[in-house]
Formats: structure tokens, C-alpha cells, sequence
């Protein structure tokens, strides 16, 4: 099965870029949990954050500065950075992702 959040990074699947870099792209959630509720994903497919390996330390944090770059872009003031691992987790895609929430 394919992963919807590749999808999204190769153009296959569209929806509302909200910012978009070399590494990184980050868009709407489809049910919002917040009035801002905006995902951010690595283009590279890692499944989770227990995927993750020794050769990813340093898209992992830009993966922090990313997110915090879009709340830069929308001018929050505070928000809520969530990351889910594993579906016991709560985590419902497998790729990495953070939910910036605000409002």
C-alpha cells in the first residue's frame, strides 16, 4: 500500500502546501484537532520515530526547525508540537510527521 504522505511530497496527491523546502513539507490536517493543526513530514519516508536511524540525526533536527518555521510563517505567538510513534502511539501514517497545533 502507498503512503499517502509520499504521495503528497511527489505531487501525486494534492492539498495545501502551507511551506515547503528541500527536506521538508508541511500542510493542513484533514481533521483539524485545533484551529491551526498543520502537519509537518520529511520528504525521506521514515516510518517513525523508532525507524529512525544514527544517519538521520541531522534531519532531525531540522525536522524541529521546520516546524518551527511554519509557526514563524503563521505568526503564532505559542503552539503544541505533537509527534505519535506506533500505532499504540496513536500514530495513524506511517511517516514520520508532526502535528503543529495552535488557537
Amino acid at each position: 500500500m502507498a503512503c499517502i504522505f509520499c504521495d503528497i511530497v511527489s505531487k501525486k496527491t494534492e492539498t495545501e502546501i502551507v511551506m515547503e523546502d528541500e527536506d521538508f513539507v508541511a500542510f493542513y490536517d484533514i481533521h483539524p484537532k485545533a484551529p491551526v493543526h498543520v502537519l509537518v513530514i520529511p520528504k525521506k519516508h521514515i516510518a517513525s520515530l523508532q525507524h529512525a536511524t544514527k544517519n538521520d540525526t541531522e534531519l532531525l533536527g531540522k525536522f524541529l526547525l521546520a516546524a518551527q518555521k511554519v509557526a514563524q510563517e503563521k505568526q503564532l505567538q505559542g503552539y503544541k508540537l505533537q509527534m505519535n510513534v506506533g500505532k499504540e502511539g496513536g500514530q495513524e501514517i506511517d511517516h514520520i510527521h508532526v502535528h503543529l497545533l495552535a488557537g
